[in-house]
């Protein structure tokens, strides 16, 4: 039995923000290790149902948890992360853990070092619960192209979470982490946080070390967090977003106390309603990012509609820039060195064609040949340098409305969770999943995905908030004051 009044039941610690999980833990209400126990048992319960762990590290957990009521029974000042239990998604490296990416290819690998976003969290003294599942390699947008099997939406069980990170944002949704770190290169945290109905951030590109994480394209990759609450968001956005001098994207953050003045509302803000977003998006997903809109006016803000003419082009150009990154990055997976080796070869060349088609799956293999056609000779003008051209337009796009609005407003998904299996084989439909985000990725800035309602089945709506470069703090302000002021049934503390 967990002490005080407040916890009948070890459920009930995870149901709690990180926030006040935090507090709980410091004033020695609960213990780090019952935080972790309760987790932990929800997994077991639950993992099989959902498929949101593909490793789960239930010893070195708890002896992270122990190590942390040592620490504080001898009186150490820790951080407010100190025995919070966290999922980390399956393609950011654990030392001696094993990073599959959720592919044949990466099954039995195990890193010798740590990424050094999980450097920051156990130096933090956060529990590790273990590997998130994910779309393979982080190609997909419903966790379905796992080699470890789908994951299932904890809101319906017969829908998809989104992805690619479904593992992270599921495991939050169902409480079997208290916050989880994903990642993002066209929509890969948005979409499923919108999905499941939680909180997910991309940071400003170079916000947050890409050292250690597995890449799929290099320059639109960010990791950022998935969290029950906009505050818990922050909270856990604080302390990654830390330079990596070994990273040479990584940069400093100008104002990196993200929960600073989170509470002093948007009264007088301007706020961008770009109309293309509002073009391909369900009348239930647009009537309630509207309403939310209406609510920023209720409160203070100014919405105007506005337009990005190149928005639909850098969908398309986001999509080429992925692939042809993704052809390069994923070359080193060739069964040579590390990785899935095919059997029973009988040259190089076979060890080379073998294992990278029987490690590969099938949505894999796909972006690999579109991104080497991409990049060849006859194809790269016509596609890939085109795709920087209008890269470089939507960024203009983007700097020509912050120079006249603080935010802006948009949907996250053009709908809401679909059923399992229900877009298989339709490459173009679920291609058409990130077209609310691909564009953030493009320019390199930061978006908060947060609920702002239910479609008629009860299904999380999210909306999107897209800032400036490095003003998460002024998201995060505008994202809380929604969340507390908005009747949808949010986590208000």
């Amino acid at each position: 039995k967990i002490r005080g009044k407040e916890f009948e039941m070890m459920d009930e610690i995870t149901r709690i923000s990180v926030s006040k999980l935090s507090a709980l833990l410091a004033k020695k209400e609960i213990s780090a290790v019952e935080a972790a126990n309760a987790y932990l048992e929800k997994i077991q319960s639950l993992n099989s149902e959902i498929g949101a762990y593909i490793s789960i590290t239930a010893e070195t957990a708890l002896k992270q948890a122990s190590e942390v009521d040592r620490l504080r029974a001898a009186g150490e000042k820790l951080s407010p992360l100190a025995g919070i239990p966290a999922g980390i998604k399956d393609n950011i490296c654990t030392k001696g853990i094993p990073t599959t990416c959720a592919s044949r290819m990466l099954e039995n690998f195990k890193p010798p070092y740590n990424a050094f976003v999980v450097d920051l969290l156990e130096g933090q003294h956060a529990v590790i619960l273990g590997k998130l599942n994910m779309d393979e390699f982080a190609m997909g947008s419903s966790n379905e192209t796992s080699y470890f099997g789908p994951v299932k939406n904890p809101r319906d069980t017969s829908r998809v979470p989104g992805g690619s990170s479904g593992g992270s944002a599921a495991a939050v949704a169902a409480g079997l982490a208290a916050f989880a770190l994903g990642s993002d290169t066209s929509g890969s945290i948005r979409q499923p946080a919108a999905f499941c109905g939680v909180v997910g951030l991309k940071p400003t590109y170079g916000t947050v070390s890409r050292r250690g994480l597995v890449a799929l394209a290099s320059s639109l990759d960010q990791i950022g967090p998935l969290t029950k609450d906009v505050k818990d968001c922050a909270m856990v956005m604080e302390s990654i977003a830390v330079q990596d001098k070994w990273d040479a994207t990584s940069v400093c953050h100008p104002n990196p106390e993200f929960t600073k003045g989170i509470e002093n509302g948007v009264q007088g803000l301007k706020i961008a309603l770009p109309k293309e977003f509002f073009a391909a998006v369900s009348d239930e997903v647009k009537n309630a990012v509207l309403a939310a809109a209406k609510q920023y006016e209720k409160l203070g803000a100014k919405v105007e509609e506005v337009s990005i003419p190149h928005l639909k082009a850098a969908h398309s150009a986001c999509f080429v820039i992925s692939a042809a990154e993704a052809s390069s990055n994923l070359g080193k997976f060739d069964g040579i060195k590390f990785g899935y080796r095919a059997q029973n070869c009988s040259s190089v060349d076979d060890i080379y064609k073998l294992s990278r088609s029987q490690g590969f799956g099938k949505e894999v293999k796909r972006r690999i040949l579109l991104g080497t056609m991409f990049l060849s000779t006859g194809y790269y003008e016509k596609y890939y340098s085109k795709s920087l051209q209008i890269r470089t337009l939507i960024c203009n796009d983007f700097k020509n409305i912050f120079e006249r609005y603080d935010l802006i407003l948009t949907p996250t998904t053009p709908t809401t969770a679909y059923k399992l299996g229900e877009k298989q084989g339709d490459s173009l439909d679920i291609f058409m999943g990130d077209i609310c985000t691909s564009s953030v990725n493009m320019a390199g800035l930061p978006a908060l995905s947060l609920p702002c309602g239910a479609d008629s089945q009860g299904l999380p709506v999210g909306m999107q908030l897209i800032g400036k470069a490095f003003d998460e703090q002024l998201l995060f302000r505008a994202a809380y004051a929604y969340e507390q002021n908005a009747n949808i049934g949010q986590r208000k503390d």
